[in-house]
């Protein structure tokens, strides 16, 4: 199994990126899936968290400007950043909390990272 994440990229502060990361590979049942970020010298904090409901959580420095969001027939979730600013400048990660096709556990299944820079 295997995540894959895109849509990084330079942005001015203020403006807008969308992340998207595909899941693919001998998947039986995505339960969460969810977005985490680390900036340089940091640790890696979550961002965003959605079940498979599409019950979504937020951390609060985010909250009104991201929006989680996934659909499971192409098992991908997405995060639609705006107003963005330049504290959110790091390398976003996406993980999937899942079920293989062979029903093995896989709770911490993460994508290779996506860059975000966000300028002044």
């Amino acid at each position: 199994v295997q995540l894959q994440a895109s849509g990084g990229g330079l942005v001015q502060a203020g403006g807008s990126l969308r992340l998207s990361c595909v899941a693919s590979g001998s998947i039986g049942v995505i339960n969460s899936m969810g977005w985490y970020r680390q900036a340089p010298g940091k640790e890696r904090d979550l961002v965003a968290s959605i079940d498979s409901g599409g019950r979504a959580n937020y951390v609060d420095s985010v909250k009104g400007r991201f929006t989680i969001s996934r659909d499971n027939a192409k098992n991908t979730v997405y995060l639609q950043m705006t107003s963005l600013k330049p504290e959110d400048t790091a390398v976003y990660y996406c993980s999937a909390d899942l079920y293989t096709a062979d029903w093995i556990r896989a709770p911490y299944v993460w994508g290779q990272g996506t860059l975000v820079t966000v300028s002044s």
